[in-house]
Parts: structure tokens; C-alpha cells; sequence
């Protein structure tokens, strides 16, 4: 929302949405910071699914298909923010 609509711009369509959802502005941004995972929590998320993987598998999966994988999950949107963590 940068540019030249500015600040009453983003404020006025934060307000739509926190209407939309029947709660404030306040409401709806400590929402989201509390639903969206930081990097770090990104990155231990991948770990643990590597570590579950591998122990359903008896071996860690390879990173070509690791990266298959997240390519699936980033075409069907799965994962618009999460970090790309290194195999």
C-alpha cells in the first residue's frame, strides 16, 4: 500500500477491513501479528517437518524434492512468507 496514496489511504482500508470482519483496527493487526509466524518460527516449522519426514521415511528427503515440494506449496499458496530454508 506504499506510494503515493499514503497513510489515510492504508488507514481507510484498514478500517474497511477490521468493519468487514466486525472487529477494530487494533483487533485486526494483533490478529495477524499473533497468526503470522516470524522467520525463525518459519525456519523451526521446516525443521521438524524434515525431522518427521525422515523419521516416517527412515531417510531425510532429498533436496531436490524438497524443493519440488515447496515449489507445490508456493504454486497452490501455501507459503507466502516463509523463509527458503537451505536442505
Amino acid at each position: 500500500m506504499r506510494g503515493s496514496r499514503g497513510l489515510p489511504a492504508f488507514r481507510d482500508r484498514l478500517a474497511q477491513l477490521a468493519a468487514e470482519h466486525g472487529t477494530t483496527i487494533r483487533s485486526l493487526v494483533e490478529d495477524l501479528a499473533q497468526s503470522t509466524p516470524t522467520q525463525a518460527e518459519y525456519a523451526e516449522r521446516a525443521e521438524l517437518a524434515r525431522a518427521e519426514l525422515a523419521s516416517a521415511l527412515d531417510s531425510a528427503p532429498s533436496p531436490e524434492a524438497e524443493a519440488k515440494a515447496r515449489a507445490l506449496l508456493e504454486r497452490l499458496g501455501a507459503t507466502p512468507h516463509g523463509p527458503r530454508a537451505a536442505a
